[in-house]
């Protein structure tokens, strides 16, 4: 058997001290200090070995944060793991209580096209993997060809088209070397539910960013243009999905969805659950009201959506610990999941087939208070998301 660890952190915007990042948006090197001593514990407690960062603007902070989780987990072993010298340094705990040091070298950034100048930054990803990468990992915004949605009219007719050929944020594909297998996993942070607002030629801002003159048809255009791109972001994600499991590669989808697991573009990326039985369903190309498909194409049907379905590790952990909610987000009295990890059928535990399934899910959330961080002044420094991690287990070859 094979164990791994696979983490989500959205560790809000990253970037070093002085460097203004969002209009008047900065860290003093004292809040820099203070936010980077935070994400190193928070890594150092999560320990994962394979981690999908958000919100990241340069390689050379993430570095250094990983840096110093280092170097207090190197500490940390020195204080509690056992030389050879004492009998009992074989114990089991001593194997889960030991830090293995994560090698910067395998940090892989992906910066985001639409970085601007200070004040007009925008934050990309980043991945690190105890165990590496097979070959170089890929980065998607810039699409190669334009994705088109052609939308009918009602009762026929043209209703017109949307394109998209960059996302907001890149999405990293890494093959990782896990066990006798190798697992792609991707790293997302789709369109936030922050409205997209239009500013008219010449203008210095959007209409509807005027609050005092409050345009509540203007701010509701705006939050649909974020949701339309959101869920064409989560498309194209699938599109990448489906290609990898044509191939029969095992997939993990990891980071901020920005909406729950039961919202659209969660459902559109996880792909389709498959019906008990199809047998009942009338036939697409039914000549009377009988024609239903048979017991025969129901196996068919259901085999063809399985195949390409993904599982969240949430619900599998939900309906495992009988608990009734997993959050990553509070604010303004919503308690919501917008982070998180979802495996492919290579993990499903209803899949005989399967080559490993999740033992365990963390949620480190009690940082999370309903609109502040009691530890974290201006509710800036700390992450205003919860991390998430998976334990996993491999059914190696040889075993």
């Amino acid at each position: 058997m094979t164990q791994f660890t696979i983490a989500s952190f959205n560790v809000k915007n990253l970037i070093g001290a002085d460097h203004e990042y969002y209009r008047f948006e900065s860290y003093t090197p004292e809040e820099y200090a203070w936010k980077q001593d935070w994400l190193a514990d928070q890594l150092f407690t999560l320990n994962a070995d394979i981690v999908g960062f958000q919100e990241i603007f340069d390689l050379e902070s993430l570095t250094a944060v990983v840096n110093e989780t280092n170097a207090r987990g190197i500490a940390a072993n020195a204080d509690v793991i056992p030389d050879k010298s004492k009998r009992y340094h074989r114990k089991a705990i001593f194997k889960k209580l030991l830090y293995q040091a994560y090698d910067p070298a395998h940090i892989f950034f992906a910066p985001n096209i639409h970085d601007g100048e200070p004040g007009h930054r925008r934050p990309g990803l980043a991945m690190l993997s105890r165990r590496g990468f097979a070959g170089t990992p890929e980065i998607v915004q810039q699409l190669d060809q334009p994705l088109t949605f052609e939308f009918p009219e009602l009762g026929g007719g043209d209703a017109g088209h949307f394109n998209i050929t960059r996302l907001s944020r890149p999405i990293i594909k890494a093959k990782i070397p896990v066990g006798d297998h190798v697992v792609t996993v991707f790293n997302c942070h789709l369109k936030s539910k922050l409205g997209e607002y239009l500013k008219p030629a010449g203008a210095e801002f959007s209409p509807e960013a005027d609050l005092v003159n409050y345009d509540p048809f203007g701010r509701a255009m705006g939050a649909m243009r974020a949701t339309v791109r959101r869920m064409a972001e989560a498309a194209v994600l699938r599109g990448l999905i489906i290609d990898e499991l044509n191939l029969g590669n095992p997939v993990m989808v990891l980071g901020d969805y920005n909406d729950g697991e039961h919202a659209v573009s969660s459902e559109i990326i996880a792909g389709e659950k498959p019906f008990k039985n199809y047998a009942w369903m009338r036939r697409h190309d039914a000549k009377n009201r009988s024609d239903r498909y048979s017991d025969e194409e129901n196996e068919i049907i259901r085999g063809k959506i399985e195949k390409f379905g993904m599982v969240s590790a949430e619900k599998l952990f939900v309906q495992k610990s009988m608990r009734d909610m997993v959050y990553t987000s509070a604010f303004g009295g919503v308690y919501e999941s917008i982070d998180q990890i979802l495996m492919s059928r290579h993990f499903n535990p209803e899949n005989n087939t399967r080559i490993g399934e999740m033992q365990y899910f963390s949620v480190l959330n009690d940082h999370l208070t309903d609109g502040s961080h009691p530890e974290a002044p201006y509710n800036k420094l700390a992450s205003d998301h919860g991390q998430i991690m998976a334990h996993m287990q491999l059914f190696d070859d040889n075993s």
